[in-house]
């Protein structure tokens, strides 16, 4: 990656989210919202470092949510559309959803069902719809597969009756991960031939996420096509929810290492851990790229990676250097700023990673420094 980041100061673990990156990718999303009139949220499960999000403002329609807490970040900090989908909402939590959503996306009619007093009583308009399952997906990994049979998400079309779907308004399916428009260029025809009759009632079509917008390659042409069919096929307002493609590439954690050890292997010992900062290099599971490394013996030194946890399984991968690595050595990872802070945690009482905005002068802003007490205040 040709990006040039003075990391000599900074303490470690700490993340750090690019300016100017972030905004390379909000200009794409914002010439296809320009071009199509579709809408674009941002997905918040993926990225939800508020401090940035007076920059995405001028780049999205709004956010959307998995949950109550998701929902209220979206509203409180970067306005325009809040919309909310969860497998199943309490009714607790639905007094409080109906107050500042603007969308509300059902699993189940049964959902729908319990829920509907309470949004028509709510004092506010709020648009509601019933996210399908077309079943069909080019997801290859069954953990991310939303649509093999035994899934919870989404309702099957053989659920479906006018009865039903009276009063809603929408349907949103979810069905990609991480893939290019050519996968959701070939899954609308199931969506249309499941669903035509009630897209047809509907006055927004919502294409969820795992679309890989703003990834080198990515056939936005392509898409453009998509949102454009379902567009003027049924009169309706296309909206997309991506995350990853929001903060692809605009973020890293830069990490020290603390030793070294030898068992078959140079082994680097990092304060940064794989279990506990990004946990996705585990469950992916993927092995993230570093700047100024290489594959396994394809530089002079190769080392084991791995974090200071007593998982013993807390490894991020083998990597080559051009100089053997010693201990107060920083490593900077790639693509650091998806499914890292939201999901990071604190087992082992390991610290929570420093929170690091670089701004287009190349000036580092710290952003939040966790302690004991955010560890503490966790527990009982």
């Amino acid at each position: 990656m040709n990006i040039n980041i003075d990391v000599s100061e900074l303490n470690t673990p700490c993340y750090i989210t690019d300016e100017t990156l972030l905004k390379k990718n909000g200009e794409i999303l914002k010439s296809i919202q320009d071009k199509t009139g579709c809408k674009i949220l941002l997905a918040q499960k993926a990225f939800s470092m508020f401090k940035t999000y007076p920059i995405l403002r001028p780049y999205l329609a709004g956010t959307t949510a998995s949950g109550l807490y998701e929902a209220k970040l979206g509203y409180e900090e970067m306005g325009g559309e809040v919309h909310i989908f969860s497998p199943a909402f309490s009714k607790k939590d639905m007094l409080e959803i109906c107050r500042i959503s603007d969308h509300i996306v059902f699993n189940s009619f049964n959902q729908w069902n319990l829920h509907k007093e309470t949004i028509k009583n709510c004092g506010r308009s709020i648009s509601c719809g019933i996210r399908v399952n077309p079943e069909y997906a080019e997801v290859e990994t069954d953990l991310y597969n939303p649509c093999i049979t035994g899934s919870r998400m989404g309702t099957l079309a053989s659920d479906f009756s006018d009865d039903a779907f009276e009063g809603l308004e929408g349907i949103h399916f979810h069905t990609m991960c991480e893939q290019d428009s050519h996968v959701l260029e070939r899954t609308l025809p199931h969506v249309i031939e499941k669903f035509d009759h009630y897209l047809k009632k509907c006055k927004w079509v919502n294409f969820g996420g795992g679309h890989h917008i703003t990834k080198s390659g990515y056939d936005i042409p392509c898409l453009i096509r998509c949102i454009e069919e379902i567009k003027n096929r049924y009169d309706v307002q296309v909206y997309i929810e991506p995350g990853e493609a929001v903060a692809l590439n605009v973020g890293f954690l830069v990490t020290s290492v603390l030793d070294i050890v030898h068992n078959g292997i140079d082994i680097a010992i990092l304060d940064a851990s794989a279990a506990c900062h990004m946990p996705d290099v585990l469950e992916m599971p993927y092995r993230p790229n570093i700047i100024n490394s290489g594959m396994p013996n394809e530089k002079k030194y190769t080392y084991r990676l791995a974090g200071n946890t007593c998982l013993a399984g807390d490894v991020i991968g083998d990597y080559s250097f051009d100089k053997p690595l010693k201990p107060g050595d920083k490593l900077i990872f790639c693509d650091m700023a998806i499914y890292s802070m939201v999901k990071n945690n604190t087992f082992n009482g390991i610290p929570l990673p420093d929170i690091v905005l670089r701004h287009e002068n190349g000036t580092m802003e710290l952003v939040k420094r966790f302690s004991y007490e955010d560890f503490k205040g966790r527990l009982s």
